[in-house]
């Protein structure tokens, strides 16, 4: 549901978090990326974890509307992760929900 820890690098779209001794790579949206503190500071993210047969992918959010709103494109036919984050890097989430 989140983690919290040290930000320790940031390569949009992917972040590396490190929580007691364990470097996280998070995928995330632009929106949270520009929200993230300096590096080196601490950090919380609301996370969703997607597990598949070739890899385990987490996925930070700077708010819980966002990662609700990414939850629910998931469950769209024909968006996967990727489609999701693209579209909550184009717009802040309560945009996007005054838009649908």
């Amino acid at each position: 549901g989140r983690i919290r820890g040290l930000l320790i690098e940031k390569r949009p779209p992917r972040v590396l978090v490190e929580c007691h001794g364990v470097g996280y790579e998070i995928d995330a949206p632009m929106s949270t990326i520009w929200a993230l503190p300096e590096l080196n500071l601490e950090v919380v993210l609301h996370t969703h974890l997607v597990v598949r047969e070739d890899a385990q992918n987490l996925y930070g959010f700077a708010t819980l509307a966002e990662r609700e709103l990414f939850q629910s494109l998931l469950k769209v036919s024909g968006i996967g992760a990727r489609m999701a984050l693209a579209v909550l890097s184009g717009m802040q989430a309560d945009e996007f929900v005054a838009c649908v």
